[in-house]
Order: C-alpha cells, then sequence, then structure tokens
C-alpha cells in the first residue's frame, strides 16, 4: 500500500503543480494536512481529488482540514472526523480517520495536522490515541501528517511509542520545499505494517507546488 502525506498549503501556491506531484507518485492513500477549508472548500477538495485521479475518502473542513483522498481499489469501511481541544487564539485541530480495505486486507488511516506549540501538540496525540482506540481497535493503524515538530521531540517520541517511523534514507527534510532544514512530516505505522521504503519528494513540481516536500511511504500489508 503506497501511502502519501502531503501538506498543500490550502492550495495557495501551484494547484495543478500539487496534483501532477500526486499523480506522479501513484498512491492508493493520501493523507492532505490544510486541504481548502473555507469558501467553497467542499467544491475545491473535489477538484483536487479529480485532478490527482483520486476520490475523496473523508475529511476536509469538519476534520480541520485534513482530507482523506484514495484510489477506487481501496474499499471504503467507515470515515470520522475528529476535532481535538481548542485553545484559544490558535487554530483548531483535528483529524480524520478511515477504516479502509485494499485487496482485502483492513487497516485504519488518520491524517493530522498538530500544533505548533509543545503543549498543544501533546494533548492532542493523545485525544488523536484515545480516538484511534475507541474507533478502529484491534485494526493496523497509520498515522500520517505534519507533526511541527521534529524527531526526539517529545511529540515525536508520543507518534513512535507504539508505532514504527517511516524514516526516509538520508536527512528527510521535509521543511521548506525549497530550502529543506527540518523534517517535520511523518508516517508512522503499526508494527504490523511492515515499512517497505520511505522517501521525501523532491522534483521542480515539489518546489512550486506548497511550501512542505511530500512524504511517500509504501507498506505490506499482513496477509
Amino acid at each position: 500500500m503506497r501511502l502519501l502525506s502531503y501538506n498543500v498549503r490550502s492550495l495557495r501556491d501551484d494547484e495543478a503543480a500539487v496534483a501532477r506531484v500526486i499523480r506522479s507518485c501513484a498512491p492508493d492513500v493520501v493523507c492532505i494536512q490544510e486541504a481548502p477549508r473555507f469558501l467553497r472548500w467542499r467544491s475545491k477538495c473535489a477538484a483536487l481529488a479529480r485532478r490527482s485521479g483520486l476520490v475523496i475518502v473523508g475529511g476536509g473542513r469538519p476534520a480541520a482540514a485534513n482530507l482523506l483522498l484514495s484510489t477506487l481499489a481501496v474499499e471504503v469501511e467507515s470515515t470520522r472526523d475528529v476535532l481535538f481541544s481548542p485553545d484559544r487564539g490558535l487554530h483548531q485541530r483535528g483529524a480524520a480517520l478511515a477504516v479502509l480495505r485494499l485487496g482485502g486486507v483492513r487497516f485504519a488511516v488518520a491524517g493530522t495536522h498538530l500544533d505548533l506549540l509543545e503543549a498543544p501538540r501533546l494533548r492532542h496525540i493523545a485525544e488523536l490515541d484515545r480516538a484511534l482506540a475507541g474507533y478502529a481497535p484491534g485494526v493496523p493503524t497509520v498515522v500520517a501528517g505534519d507533526v511541527n515538530d521534529v524527531p526526539g521531540s517529545p511529540a515525536w517520541q508520543l507518534l513512535a511509542q507504539r508505532r514504527v517511523d517511516a524514516k526516509p534514507p538520508g536527512d528527510g527534510f521535509t521543511f521548506s520545499a525549497t530550502n529543506p532544514r527540518r523534517r517535520i512530516d511523518g508516517v508512522f505505522a503499526d508494527p504490523g505494517l511492515r515499512v517497505v521504503s520511505a522517501e521525501v519528494l523532491d522534483s521542480p513540481d515539489v518546489r512550486i507546488a506548497s511550501d512542505h516536500r511530500p512524504v511517500l511511504v509504501e507498506l505490506a500489508l499482513p496477509a
């Protein structure tokens, strides 16, 4: 299963390039952060899915601008939009959850975008874990998104506590797209989902599409 995690900055840069980047890596599932969430957000999300050759699974504005896309080969069993506890003066954070099947194998995906401040970041990871435990108990789960923190931080350690950090080779820097100096986007997989490969994408399109570089991970689903 090929999963792409991508912060598209509300399509404020080059939306055509965003779609080309997504299409170029032929993902099965895409976790989008900062999807369009204001005026005509539904039609903008639908247009992104169409241009990318994918369909909408769930999320969008009700999931704090976390959007899930997939190919038609992926069966959608259920979806859930989660909003984390808010903080005055900070952006509303949340996650888009889905239980999916590919080749008859059941798994769950959570796409999220965490806060810039550490205290809400840590609180929201705990809220995400509780939401997943109640939503998809016993189902191998992938958490993907913009962590807004770096490996070794308390937030990163929490996410990797019960999951495998799908680390790309090298530094794995994802931000910024034109001058990457920090690894703040990640994919964290259930130990039952073997990480086959992981890479941070770079191309002329990547550098004009958004301020983040996307992360592409290939996972071996259990039999």
